[in-house]
């Protein structure tokens, strides 16, 4: 190996080398001040912006979902609220509609019952009143075939078996309620 002149890295024997790399890293810097790095900040600045905005739209719509939920169980409460009100009128509205139902079939049946009571009196009436004629035929009919004589003209005329049933009446009456009868005292 064969040894050549020395030469000093830090003054070469040709300036035009490192002046040339001097204005190369100079242009280099000046590039990269004022190109790159402002763009590289302004990326950086709307990233971050970015992130920023997005954890502050992101505590907003927690915000946001927890005013939702509270909205939600209020209205929840004031729906149960309100279903409880309605259940509680209608039984109400149901006790009265029993108790109107309760109450016009008492009126119905007491009106069915007096009507039954004025039926059967009338057909009491009418079966008495039938039974009397039969009775006071057949009284005739039996005091004529012991006689030997008609006597339905003179019964008519007389009143006889009227007056004879009048008076059973009476007396029935009298033990039914145990004092005399107007038809007694005439």
């Amino acid at each position: 190996m064969t040894k050549g002149p020395f030469v000093n890295p830090l003054f070469p024997d040709n300036y035009y080398e490192p002046a040339i790399g001097l204005v190369v890293f100079l242009v280099t810097l000046f590039v990269v001040g004022k190109l790159l790095v402002p763009r590289l900040q302004k990326t950086l600045v709307e990233r971050a912006d970015a992130i920023d905005g997005g954890i502050v739209r992101a505590e907003g719509a927690q915000a946001e979902v927890r005013n939702l939920e509270r909205q939600y169980h209020e209205l929840l409460k004031e729906a149960r609220r309100d279903a409880a009100l309605l259940r509680e009128e209608a039984r109400e509205q149901g006790a009265q509609i029993r108790a109107e139902l309760r109450t016009q079939a008492q009126a119905e049946a007491r009106h069915l019952i007096g009507a039954a009571h004025a039926q059967i009196e009338a057909d009491r009436q009418a079966a008495f009143a039938q039974i009397r004629t039969e009775i006071g035929r057949l009284s005739t009919d039996l005091a004529g075939r012991i006689i030997g004589e008609s006597l339905e003209e003179d019964v008519r005329q007389t009143g006889i078996v009227e007056r004879f049933l009048n008076e059973l009446e009476n007396r029935r009456s009298r033990e039914i309620t145990g004092r005399p009868s107007a038809k007694m005292s005439e």
